[in-house]
């Protein structure tokens, strides 16, 4: 009866403990300990020591290599440093000298235009009594003699008087080229009046007449109808500065330009001031404005 009352409730307690295993315990695992000998050790020391001391020494030579070059670099600055401060050195000198000559090429251009402006006027003063005839045909056979007559004629045509004792000295300028053969008639009066006279009475007769002055009023009667213009004689700059002047009148409207005693003059009309021009400069002043 005893075997009878055993239950399935208790055979189930049974089973449930026979399947949960027993306790797991985990143990830990030790690493082996490693026992290094003296020999060893003193081995490793040796070889720490040997490769601290190769390292040692390759840094002392590369020390004293940096330290080598460093040197010469130093040195290298120093001459450059030397070579620089001589270069100042010599360059305070150029510029001494440099404003010493300029100093001295402004000094003589002071001189060389008072001696052109003497020059100049001592020019003008020879030429004071002469007066040319440009563009004149060329004759063939040509004398003094011809061109004394040639004045005298054309005087007689303008209204003048001149005479052959009024006429020191006549000559046709050499030309330069084949190609210039009408060149310009110097005729030197024996006073400045009669020069100056003379040049009133052909700018009267160019006012008056439509035709204006031609070779047929000097006597000639090959290429008559060739235009040809009576004025005093000028100096090589009062040339260069009559022909800007001629230029400046017609570009700004002057409405005089003229020479008188071998100076240059413009006015821009009757009100305004006579401007006497003597340099190129001065002309290019007046282009501007």
């Amino acid at each position: 009866m005893a075997n009878k009352s055993y239950s399935d409730s208790d055979e189930c307690i049974n089973l449930q403990e026979d399947v949960i295993p027993p306790s797991f315990v985990s143990a830990r695992i030790k690493k082996p300990i490693v026992h290094v000998s003296k020999t060893d050790f003193d081995v490793f020391k040796n070889e720490m020591k040997e490769m601290m001391s190769s390292m040692f020494l390759s840094q002392q030579k590369e020390l004293r290599n940096i330290s080598s070059t460093q040197k010469e670099i130093q040195k290298t600055n120093i001459v450059i440093e030397n070579s620089i401060a001589n270069l100042s050195l010599q360059q305070d000198e150029f510029k001494k000298k440099i404003n010493i000559l300029e100093g001295q090429i402004k000094e003589d251009r002071k001189k060389m235009f008072i001696l052109e402006e003497r020059m100049e006027e001592i020019q003008r003063s020879s030429r004071k009594s002469n007066f040319e005839i440009r563009n004149v045909p060329k004759q063939n056979i040509e004398t003094k003699e011809n061109l004394i007559e040639m004045t005298i004629t054309l005087s007689k045509t303008v209204g003048g008087s001149l005479s052959k004792n009024d006429i020191k000295d006549i000559y046709r300028v050499k030309a330069k080229s084949d190609k210039s053969k009408n060149t310009p008639i110097i005729v030197e009066t024996s006073t400045c009046t009669s020069k100056m006279d003379l040049l009133k009475l052909c700018k009267t007769f160019n006012i008056r007449n439509k035709s204006k002055l031609r070779a047929i009023h000097l006597g000639l009667r090959r290429d008559e109808d060739t235009p040809i213009f009576v004025a005093e004689q000028l100096t090589i700059k009062g040339s260069r500065l009559h022909f800007l002047a001629r230029d400046l009148a017609k570009s700004k409207q002057y409405k005089f330009c003229w020479t008188s005693f071998g100076k240059v003059y413009v006015r821009k009309d009757e009100n305004s001031p006579i401007i006497l021009l003597n340099t190129e400069a001065q002309i290019q002043e007046l282009m501007q404005k």
